[in-house]
């Protein structure tokens, strides 16, 4: 769900330390069933989008390229490139394919994500 779609019946999922997390590098976690890359920039921003990747069908984008776009940080697909907003997961590359996005916290030093 995107960050404009969530609902009351999600819930905050912990992840792991926010610590653990390399920036510019993205890892993924399952989270309530649902398989979610996360990322964390260099100015410790923090993001949450889909592992899944829409055009190739594979759960690969917590392997993308991390950049940015007009002051947009972004998330470039491993295998066919296709550059993702971090912040709301539209595709800036090609028309009619997203990524899910989700709120992402840290609360007390542990990265949670609502689903």
């Amino acid at each position: 769900m995107s960050k404009e779609h969530a609902t009351d019946t999600e819930s905050w999922h912990r992840i792991c330390a926010f610590e653990e997390l390399e920036p510019m590098w993205g890892e993924a976690a399952l989270v309530n069933g649902v398989q979610v890359a996360l990322i964390r920039l260099t100015d410790n921003r923090l993001f949450a989008v889909d592992h899944w990747d829409p055009v190739a069908k594979a759960n690969v984008m917590a392997r993308g390229i991390v950049g940015s776009r007009g002051g947009t940080p972004t998330l470039a697909s491993p295998i066919h490139k296709q550059v993702y907003s971090l912040e709301y997961g539209e595709c800036l590359s090609e028309e009619g394919v997203a990524l899910r996005s989700y709120e992402v916290r840290v609360e007390n030093g542990q990265i949670e994500v609502k689903l």
